[in-house]
């Protein structure tokens, strides 16, 4: 198998379609930069729950997804803004608003990963890596 050169866009491609097909849970090989996203949509009420499932190797995260009465996922929208071809990186005074607020960015900061609102309070800029709503 050949190696993932962008394991973030990986990562938010296997969740998007894991929604699309209306599985109740995908698995994803673990890291630790995947496992602070997860535990951001967590927070933020994107997923029911992850695990670390020891697979002997890396790992792998389980992540449960959320659907509403009506079966739609919890997650509208995920979007990779910062590319391996086109970083993207932002000062604390440029962070981005996602939806006027309603969706969250996930930010990579010198003070770990976190969503555009902590970045923001703690005034903290970094590389914008995804967008969820």
């Amino acid at each position: 198998m050949a190696a993932i050169s962008d394991p973030v866009a990986d990562y938010l491609a296997r969740v998007r379609n894991a929604q699309m097909a209306g599985h109740r849970f995908t698995d994803i090989p673990a890291s630790k930069l995947k496992r602070a996203i997860t535990q951001i949509l967590l927070e933020k009420g994107y997923i029911r729950n992850y695990l670390n499932v020891d697979d002997g190797k890396q790992g792998l995260l389980r992540i449960y997804l959320k659907y509403d009465a009506d079966g739609n996922p919890a997650i509208r929208e995920l979007e990779r803004i910062s590319k391996p071809g086109l970083r993207k990186y932002v000062g604390a005074d440029d962070l981005p608003r996602v939806r006027n607020g309603l969706g969250v960015a996930i930010v990579s900061t010198s003070q770990g990963v976190m969503t555009d609102k902590e970045a923001r309070r703690i005034h903290v800029g970094g590389e914008v890596l995804a967008h969820v709503f």
